[in-house]
This record gives structure tokens, C-alpha cells and sequence, in this order.
């Protein structure tokens, strides 16, 4: 009997949502109390710069605040009604809404998917609480992938391109998304959208800079964004897992994502079934997490995600995908944490064997294995 009270709690989202407000607000809390919410200086510091005209793309930035600004003048505008609140009102409003927006995403995902957003989040629950503990941007762009989709699904194409393009002028993440408007309707419509929404952001800045300034505000954060790389990074992905790959990651990354587009194009006469734009934008979602220089622990919340979409859609589940299910979990969202699990462990599983990027490897590769087999049932 408590054994069923449990599990009705667990699946029931409102429980889930509210579980996952109290921890994170906890979260944010103890950061602000204590002075550690590092990442939210550095928003809101660059967008407070940027409207005074003071550039954050520049090594005293980087020097004071311990960490590089590599977002573009669009993310400042956006930012604008955060970054001149009290610091606490900020950290607190940045992460409610950003949890709240997420767990909402999930929950509103149609078909048979939105019977599982209790299931999604709680799986997901500890990579979301250190995206709040960071008060990281990760989270944006995860529900902006969702959010996306769901317009998308709903035929409200305008609103998921600006949301796409929102994504793209951010954190240049997003703009992959824009391949899923092949699978819908008047895709030149919405392509030509993409370009008219693409265009009134990345003019935004113009409300600081002027007509004159905006090309080298850009120049500036283009530049930030491609001389920063460390090379003595030790981050989770593909580039820095396998040996010899970081030198040649831009190849490497041109190499995979043109695999994927000419599979994409195999699989055209397939586009208007849902269960394939589903797949198709998890493996997407993927991509930009296994295949990035910069990714971190907590970005792993939109490659699961997608991961999750495909799963609760795939029409059956061998031992082998409810093997890696579990070991994807353990691996990233457990093992990462220190409150679970020693460090030590930590630094040997997933910084020198890099077994999260692998696992997850592993699964991303299933996930478009799946996709070939539910569209030619003979590679089942």
C-alpha cells in the first residue's frame, strides 16, 4: 500500500513540479546566501556594462569574473529586466522561471509523451537542480528546443522560428533546429521567417550600440567566441574523449553533422510522421551536446532530453536500451554530483575514462539506429 502511495506521488507532475521548485529554490538560496552565483554576476554584470557601452568580450572581464562572456549583444537585451533587479530578487526570478518554463515544455509535449513529463522531469531532476545551482543558461536552451517543437506540432510555425532564432542569436545552439522545418509545411515560409526573425534580433543591439557600433560589438564577441578555446580542458564531450580529435574538431564536428543531414535526407518521404520528427530532433539534441568544445556536465540536460522524447515514443524497449537507460543515469546525472558520489569516483569514471561521454555515445547512436529500423523494420 505505501509502496503505491509512493509511486502515485512520483507520477503525479504537480508533486514532481513542486518537489523539483523547493530543491532548486534551496538551491538558489544557499548560492545567493553565500555569495557563489558566479555565472549570474557575469550576466548580469555584461549586460549592466553593455548598456553603459563597455564591452564584456575582453580579458579584464574574463579576469575578474574568473570565466569568459561568449554571449552575443542579443542575450544583454534579453537579459535587460534581471540584470538591474537586487541580486537575490534576480537569482531567485532567473531560476523559477527557467524551471517553471522547462517542467511546462515537458508537460505540454503532445501525443503520448506528455503522459510521461512526471517521468521525464524526475529522470532529469538532478542535471536541472545543478543547472540551478550554476544559474546556467542550459536550461534556456532546452525548453526553447522544446517550446519549439511543440509551436511547430501545434502548426504555429512564426512563433517556433522566433523561439528557434531566440535560441540561435543567443547561444548559437538553437540554429540547428531550423533543419526540423523540413519535416513541416511551406518549409521556404518558414525558412523566410527564420531569416526576417534572425534579422530583427541580431539587430536589437542597435538600441545601445547605434546603426555605426553594432558590426563591431559583433566583431568583438565573435572573436571572444572563437580565440577562448582552452586546450587544456577536460570537458565531456566527443572532442576531448577521444585522443587526437581537438585539434581537428572543427572537421570533426562538419564530418558527422553532414552524416546526419544526408540520413535526414534518406528518410524524406518519411518527414510528416511524427514519431520521426520526434528522433529526429532528440539525435539533434544530441549533437550539439556530444559534438561541442564547450560542453559541461549540467549541458547534458538537452541531450537527455531528447533522449527521453525518443525513448517514451519508440514502440518497444530491448534489455539492452533499459541496461543503458539506467547506466546513462548513474553515469551523468548521479555521478557528477559530489553529494552522491565521491569525487574520486568521479574523476575516474567520467574525467579519465570519460564514461558519461561514451554511455551517451552509445545511446545517441541507438537513437539513430532506431530511427533507420522504425522506417525499414528489416535493420530491426
Amino acid at each position: 500500500m505505501r509502496t503505491e502511495k509512493i509511486k502515485a506521488f512520483f507520477t503525479n507532475p504537480v508533486n514532481v513540479y513542486i518537489l523539483g521548485l523547493v530543491l532548486g529554490l534551496l538551491a538558489t538560496a544557499m548560492e545567493l546566501a553565500h555569495n557563489r552565483a558566479a555565472n549570474l554576476m557575469v550576466y548580469r554584470d555584461a549586460t549592466q556594462q553593455f548598456w553603459l557601452g563597455v564591452s564584456a568580450y575582453t580579458d579584464e572581464f574574463t579576469a575578474q569574473h574568473g570565466r569568459f562572456f561568449l554571449y552575443t549583444p542579443v542575450f544583454n537585451i534579453l537579459f535587460t529586466p534581471f540584470a538591474f533587479l537586487p541580486t537575490w530578487l534576480c537569482g531567485l526570478l532567473w531560476n523559477t522561471l527557467n524551471y517553471t518554463l522547462l517542467f511546462i515544455a515537458i508537460k505540454k509535449l503532445p501525443c503520448k509523451l506528455n503522459n510521461h513529463s512526471a517521468q521525464i522531469t524526475l529522470y532529469l531532476l538532478p542535471l536541472i537542480l545543478v543547472s540551478l545551482f550554476c544559474f546556467q543558461y542550459n536550461l534556456v536552451v532546452c525548453y526553447l528546443f522544446v517550446w519549439a517543437f511543440i509551436l511547430l506540432e501545434k502548426d504555429r510555425p512564426f512563433w517556433a522560428v522566433l523561439l528557434i532564432m531566440i535560441s540561435a542569436t543567443t547561444k548559437i545552439y538553437g540554429i540547428i533546429e531550423i533543419g526540423l522545418l523540413f519535416c513541416y509545411p511551406k518549409m521556404w515560409r518558414n525558412i523566410g521567417y527564420a531569416a526576417l526573425c534572425g534579422i530583427g534580433l541580431l539587430a536589437l543591439p542597435v538600441l545601445m550600440t547605434g546603426v555605426d557600433g553594432l558590426v563591431p560589438w559583433y566583431t568583438e564577441w565573435f572573436n571572444a567566441l572563437t580565440t577562448h578555446h582552452d586546450n587544456t580542458g577536460n570537458y565531456p564531450s566527443l572532442i576531448y574523449a577521444i585522443p587526437g580529435i581537438l585539434p581537428h574538431m572543427r572537421l570533426f564536428q562538419a564530418f558527422f553533422l553532414l552524416l546526419l543531414v544526408v540520413l535526414f535526407f534518406f528518410l524524406r518521404s518519411h518527414w510528416n510522421d511524427f514519431l520521426l520528427r520526434v528522433q529526429v530532433l532528440g539525435i539533434l539534441m544530441g549533437y550539439i551536446v556530444l559534438f561541442s568544445e564547450a560542453t559541461e556536465t549540467h549541458t547534458y540536460v538537452i541531450a537527455l532530453t531528447g533522449y527521453l522524447m525518443c525513448w517514451y515514443v519508440w514502440e518497444k524497449h530491448t534489455l539492452f536500451d533499459k541496461i543503458m537507460l539506467w547506466v546513462v543515469f548513474v553515469l551523468v546525472c548521479i555521478v557528477p554530483i559530489d553529494l552522491l558520489c565521491p569525487d574520486a569516483v568521479h574523476q575516474l569514471l567520467n574525467k579519465t575514462f570519460y564514461l558519461n561521454v561514451f554511455s551517451f555515445t552509445v545511446v545517441w547512436l541507438t537513437m539513430i539506429w532506431k530511427t533507420i529500423a522504425y522506417i525499414h523494420p528489416q535493420y530491426n
